[in-house]
């Protein structure tokens, strides 16, 4: 297997957890009408049911950085692997509620679990000069995840069998059993294999296979920055003030993410569309074009990312952001913009986010830190974006009905002024870079 084929292969099978991490959080849109119905759950049951993975996604992304550190990255790709397969089974099978959270909770430690794992063990194998691309396919195949499980309960729906809502969420056991026998091929994480168990052999082998012209700088510098960094492998090590910077880099990019109000969009599409007063039918298909128009400019946002950029990728997400979010406040305010050209503002914001921070944030997250701590800073990154984005979820509803919702898109627009500002005076570009140059320059700025 040639070279760049077999560096996009171990790429894919990672990212092919954020595949699943994306069709797992979506999935549930088409099942949780019938699960409240079987079991006759009450608003707050029914949201604590529904809920209840993204509690496991905050745990996931707590946890697995020591596991990640101290057994390896592989491992880790592989219980992944099992967490969706046994999710996904357990709750097609579930017999009631209890049981239903608790494999959905699984499977939620899984997702969370993903989001730090994979674009790191990504990061860890890629060369230098497509490393951006490579990290992002996770991204992109999060975004193909969630548009996979609308289509896959759309065929269901239609196809009218017994207890559809089973089947809905057992699907996702065939790519969760092809995903963890994938995983079981690749080969452990070259900079883990130099830093927690010196085998400079086998990390050699294998950077000959993914990186063979960068090897030799790779392996001095991982090997250099190894016996500087010996004794940094605590968590605690991310808010010394030698790495502060760096800690705080990653969890700004992560609450800039979420503080645009993509979730908020992604997951109330619908009222959104419904407040503006479009019809129940037109709000789905613009629901639809929201998970088109997210995979067609992640892929935009995929090429792009190692020839312009992680600074200018988010410039110009920033600068769609301002607009799209100041034309959406705008239309909620009377009859200036009309409100039924309200779809088009939202793809707009959605492109924008998809080609700029969606594109890069793990990408960027996975970069900055020193290999001694990259599981930590990976887990600090990601559980910032599971927070802010379980927070402003839980929200909008409330801010939305009460302030009104041109309040709030003014509010996500301010938020991207000032992540202009920040990507603009404060964040440093990775492209191109060696992993053990970036975290040196930044630390020394």
């Amino acid at each position: 297997m040639k070279q760049n084929s077999y560096v996009f292969f171990l790429a894919l099978v990672a990212a092919l957890g954020g595949f699943l991490f994306g069709f797992d959080t979506a999935v549930i849109s088409g099942a949780e009408r019938y699960i409240q119905n079987i079991w006759e759950l009450s608003d707050l049951m029914h949201g604590l049911a529904i809920a209840i993975a993204l509690y496991g996604t905050v745990l996931g992304a707590i946890v697995v950085g020591y596991p990640a550190n101290k057994y390896g990255r592989k491992p880790l790709l592989i219980a992944i692997g099992i967490l969706y397969t046994v999710s996904a089974l357990g709750s097609a099978l579930a017999w009631d509620v209890n049981s239903f959270m608790l494999f959905r909770f699984l499977g939620g430690i899984g997702v969370g679990a993903s989001s730090v794992v994979a674009p790191m063990y990504i990061s860890e194998i890629a060369p230098a000069k497509n490393r951006g691309m490579l990290v992002a396919l996770f991204q992109f195949n999060l975004v193909f995840g969630i548009l996979m499980a609308y289509v896959s309960n759309y065929f269901i729906e239609i196809a009218a069998v017994t207890e559809s809502w089973r089947w809905m969420l057992g699907v996702e056991v065939l790519p969760a059993v092809i995903y963890t026998l994938l995983s079981l091929r690749v080969p452990e994480s070259p900079r883990w294999l130099i830093n927690e168990r010196n085998d400079y052999d086998k990390a050699r082998s294998i950077l000959g296979k993914t990186d063979p012209e960068g090897v030799d700088k790779a392996i001095s510098l991982a090997i250099e920055e190894a016996k500087k960094e010996k004794s940094k492998t605590s968590f605690t090590e991310l808010f010394k003030k030698r790495y502060l910077r760096i800690t705080f880099m990653a969890i700004l990019i992560a609450f800039f993410n979420q503080l645009s109000g993509i979730n908020a969009i992604i997951y109330f599409a619908p009222r959104i569309f419904e407040m503006a007063n479009i019809s129940a039918e037109n709000s789905l298909l613009s629901t639809m074009g929201v998970g088109v128009i997210n995979l067609i400019f992640t892929m935009v946002g995929l090429s792009l990312i190692d020839k312009f950029g992680r600074k200018k990728l988010l410039y110009i997400g920033c600068i769609g952001y301002i607009i799209s979010l100041a034309l959406m406040s705008i239309s909620f305010l009377g009859d200036s913009i009309p409100t039924s050209i309200l779809p088009f503002f939202v793809f707009l914001f959605i492109a924008s986010h998809a080609i700029g921070s969606g594109s890069i944030i793990w990408a960027f997250i996975s970069e900055i830190f020193p290999n001694s701590i990259r599981s930590y800073g990976q887990s600090i990154g990601s559980l910032t974006h599971w927070v802010f984005a379980a927070i402003i979820a839980n929200v909008f509803p409330f801010f939305a009905n009460t302030f009104g919702a041109s309040s709030i898109f003014l509010f996500f627009c301010g938020m991207m002024v000032l992540q202009l500002i920040w990507a603009i005076f404060i964040m440093p570009e990775t492209k191109g870079k060696a992993l053990e140059d970036i975290d040196q320059e930044i630390i020394e700025h």
